[in-house]
């Protein structure tokens, strides 16, 4: 046998020893340990324990039915104020965002040109009365011929319908508020020369109680709409915030207007609100809710317990014997946290509303309290949220 031959021996047998070495040592270091690899043997491993679920009842109450819409708030009334003789303005009686009353002085324009001509045209027109009395005695004894007189009677009333002109612009110079509202920014500054014919005028009056908002909805809610009363008005409709957590106020119907647009394919409506504390503003945006009806008793459980799959949606129904039931469940309306049930569940089952995702039809669940998750202490972890039993700090190894 050759050297080279013996070497090659040698190599494979020291391989042999090797191999055997490191499985039968792993091998006991294993039974040593118990064969616990983790800290638990086959049985912590199996699944076979309760699920811990926050569960939910089935409840039956009246709940509204309503349709959402995006709204604009519009003024109720919205007038500008315009002078309706020339001159300078030589007072202003209001201050901006002040409320004002249908009536109130709100400025002045100079009324002095004005006063003259009036007192000018009353006397021409008390001159031209007097000699129309002398007519009527001169034609009573045939002194005069009728066109004289004719001619005395149309001075008279020419001179009075001038009178009369003169007093209306001398009243135009005291400009009054035409209706109950707020004013806006003032547009013109006292001293300045304002005209009747100026577009820009000289404030801006909004009536703000009541107050509108006009929102749209599809033309597929219109019948619906028109079959609770819409067409009378009266429906009641709250107007919430942008994010649809806060009202705002509460109102009514007013119109449901003539027309779809067929751009858009939606309807236009108009709502009236008192308004009373003033949260709703010419131009901002509101969310409007009108409410058709309100179904009585109606079927309804947490928004949570709604789960959604490949064939539609479906609750997990607690079983007596608590089990997990999968079953089918067809859901209407949705607000906030609650879901009206138009089938699949009765009022007084329990239902999971927490910890579905654990869950497989027909498995056990324990019924937990929801419970807010503790602060994590140093060198230790945090009781998870809604696991049962008394949580204790793991011990240092």
């Amino acid at each position: 046998m050759s050297k080279r031959t013996l070497l090659v021996i040698a190599g494979v047998v020291l391989l042999l020893i090797a191999w055997w070495s490191c499985h039968h040592g792993g091998a006991s270091a294993n039974q040593r340990s118990g064969g616990n690899f983790g800290g638990g043997g086959r049985g912590s491993m199996s699944g076979g324990g309760a699920v811990p679920v926050v569960a939910g009842k089935v409840e039956q109450k009246d709940m509204p039915i309503y349709l959402d819409g995006l709204g604009t708030v519009q003024a109720f009334n919205t007038v500008t104020v315009h002078p309706r003789v020339d001159g300078a303005l030589v007072q202003i009686n209001f201050s901006e965002g002040q409320d004002v009353k249908t009536g109130d002085l709100l400025v002045v324009v100079d009324p002095k040109p004005y006063q003259a001509a009036f007192d000018q045209a009353k006397a021409q027109a008390a001159l031209d009365q007097v000699t129309l009395k002398r007519q009527v005695d001169l034609r009573a004894r045939n002194v005069i011929d009728a066109q004289d007189y004719d001619t005395a009677v149309a001075n008279a009333q020419k001179s009075q319908a001038a009178a009369e002109a003169a007093q209306v612009n001398l009243d135009y110079c005291s400009i009054k508020s035409p209706i109950d509202g707020r004013t806006g920014v003032r547009l013109v500054d006292i001293g300045n020369v304002v005209h009747a014919a100026d577009q820009n005028g000289i404030v801006i009056i909004t009536q703000m109680h009541p107050i509108s908002v006009v929102f749209t909805l599809p033309e597929q809610n219109l019948q619906s709409i028109l079959s609770a009363g819409g067409a009378k008005g009266g429906l009641k409709v709250t107007a919430l915030d942008r994010g649809n957590t806060a009202t705002l106020d509460e109102g009514s119907l007013a119109v449901v207007d003539n027309e779809i647009d067929q751009t858009t394919g939606t309807m236009k409506l108009k709502a009236t609100f008192p308004n009373n504390d003033l949260k709703l503003w010419p131009g901002k945006f509101v969310n409007a809710r009108l409410v058709l009806t309100t179904r009585k008793g109606a079927t309804v459980i947490p928004s949570a317990v709604v789960q959604r799959g490949p064939q539609g949606t479906y609750a997990y129904v607690i079983k007596p014997d608590k089990t997990a039931e999968m079953r089918p469940i067809k859901v209407g309306q949705t607000e906030a946290n609650v879901a009206i049930v138009e089938d699949g569940l009765n009022p007084g089952e329990d239902v999971v509303v927490d910890g579905q995702y654990k869950l497989q039809p027909g498995a056990k669940v324990q019924i937990t309290t929801p419970q807010q998750q503790a602060p994590a202490s140093p060198g230790g972890s945090a009781k998870p949220s809604g696991s049962p039993g008394k949580w204790k700090k793991p011990a240092k190894s």
